[in-house]
């Protein structure tokens, strides 16, 4: 389950004949803050669509809740780290250079602001995780929009990953994989004409990696 970088893995699992349930639910920003909640144990989704399609989802697998779950659960909620790193949120903490403090985006202060940002999809993965699932997260492409900040992106990127695996959560992480030597994904795992999402090449790598790791 995810936003639309979940997408590309749902396509080339379609494409390689490969049984899943679930897909995209929404919009990254959707999924960052305030979007579900658990109540006498059963987990909604506070939007309406997202609801329809979890329930869905679980009808499909035939299962009652996310916490009935026997197979892993693939989620890409929270990485969608452009996001985050919009430039006009970060120019109070520019110097006068306008580049970053040495160490501000490892510093606790970056760590809690980002971790603000994501509240709702860090304490996603935790539920999951504390309900006995096998939980991996999928960082995304490594393509920054105009209206980002590189620095940002790629810092909120290593804030999550840093709270997420002591948690218990699996990172697929293909970065070293997909990018260039500027860190940006590579061309041929672009989806044409769209400056955020990989197409069906990088869905195939992904696909790949999770088939390595038994599911």
């Amino acid at each position: 389950m995810g936003d639309s970088h979940a997408g590309p893995i749902g396509r080339a699992a379609t494409a390689a004949g490969l049984p899943f349930v679930g897909g995209p639910m929404g919009a990254g920003r959707e999924f960052t803050a305030s979007f579900f909640a658990v109540t006498d144990g059963a987990l909604t989704f506070h939007a309406e669509e997202a609801q329809r399609l979890y329930r869905g989802f679980l009808e499909e697998l035939g299962v009652a809740d996310l916490t009935d779950l026997t197979v892993p659960l693939v989620l890409t909620f929270g990485f969608s780290a452009h996001f985050y790193a919009t430039t006009e949120n970060w120019r109070i903490y520019r110097d006068p250079a306008g580049g970053y403090l040495p160490g501000f985006t490892t510093s606790r202060l970056f760590d809690a602001i980002v971790q603000a940002m994501a509240a709702d999809a860090l304490a996603f993965y935790r539920h999951a995780v504390d309900a006995g699932l096998r939980v991996l997260a999928v960082l995304p492409p490594q393509r920054v929009p105009v209206h980002s900040d590189a620095t940002i992106f790629k810092a909120a990127e290593d804030c999550l990953c840093r709270a997420l695996a002591p948690a218990g959560v699996e990172l697929v992480d293909l970065r070293g994989r997909v990018t260039d030597e500027h860190g940006m994904q590579r061309p041929e795992l672009c989806e044409p004409d769209d400056p955020i999402h990989g197409n069906l090449a990088f869905g195939r790598l992904i696909l790949a990696e999770l088939l390595d790791r038994g599911l």
